[in-house]
């Protein structure tokens, strides 16, 4: 059994919330300079080119990618040898998103739903923790902004629609998201499981490295084939026309009830934000 103190949570927690928010990943950064190559939009370029820019700068300077900072989508993977200790574990990772977004000077977008006042300290995070052998605990910060989020969708399939009925949905959805979620996007893609898992896998395919492929053969010919249908669409970076619509299509898939097919698609804007650490 290892102890670990809630404290070196926090800490990390408040560091990585600022971190995700100022450096895009290598993955994303390759994928730009490819879809830089491929574009054949005048326009379309000119606009990758100033996410390039803009990623350049933000890096440089450490701020924002995005004002959109998003609420922070924290996925823990807690070793079942772990002793946490000095404290409880969501509230030590709302107190390092609290820290985090204070201190990094970003956007709190937190508020009540109805009242929409604003909580004031981007709280609390949205957190899903599972349990897996060993003795680390693996933190992992996805600030989602509200664009991409809203361009989400959980539908409950026949089974008779199969593969077909999947990637018309998909497609067709993207289509009708159009430029709202920033494109070019990630399109996150979970299929089975149950009306909320399904929504979960989505979210979770959008970790995966961009530009890497699928080990499931069958599920990286379903990616690649709705890759290219989305690209086939014409709604270009930023919508405004172009080749590169999305980068990359995740799919995640489970085991479901015979009586369903559930299909959850949540698209991940060009600035494709999450970082992890080890503990």
């Amino acid at each position: 059994m290892r102890e670990m103190s809630v404290d070196h949570i926090t800490s990390t927690v408040a560091r990585l919330c600022k971190e995700a928010n100022y450096f895009l990943g290598n993955d994303m950064l390759s994928a730009l300079e490819k879809a830089v190559e491929v574009e054949e939009s005048p326009t379309g370029r000119t606009i990758l080119k100033q996410l390039q820019e803009n990623a350049a700068i933000a890096a440089a300077d450490q701020i924002p990618i995005c004002q959109d900072t998003g609420l922070a989508v924290v996925f823990l993977e807690l070793g079942q040898d772990v002793h946490l200790v000095g404290g409880e574990l969501e509230a030590a990772v709302n107190e390092g998103v609290r820290q985090g977004y204070g201190e990094g000077y970003l956007r709190k977008s937190s508020c009540h739903p109805f009242t929409r006042k604003n909580i004031g300290d981007n709280t609390p995070a949205i957190i899903h923790c599972r349990i897996v052998p060993g003795d680390q605990l693996k933190i992992t910060i996805a600030p989602k902004g509200g664009g991409s989020e809203n361009m989400s969708k959980v539908v409950m399939l026949k089974p008779a629609d199969g593969v077909a009925g999947i990637k018309k949905q998909v497609v067709e959805w993207v289509a009708q998201a159009g430029g709202n979620p920033c494109p070019p996007t990630i399109v996150g893609v979970g299929i089975g499981g149950t009306f909320e898992r399904a929504a979960l896998l989505a979210k979770e395919s959008l970790l995966r490295e961009v530009g890497s492929r699928n080990p499931d053969p069958e599920l990286a010919r379903l990616e690649e084939e709705l890759l290219v249908e989305i690209n086939k669409l014409g709604v270009g970076p930023q919508g405004l026309g172009g080749r590169v619509t999305s980068f990359a299509v995740h799919v995640k898939m489970l085991p479901c009830h015979i009586a369903s097919l559930p299909l959850a698609i949540n698209i991940q804007c060009h600035a494709a934000r999450h970082k992890e650490a080890v503990l």
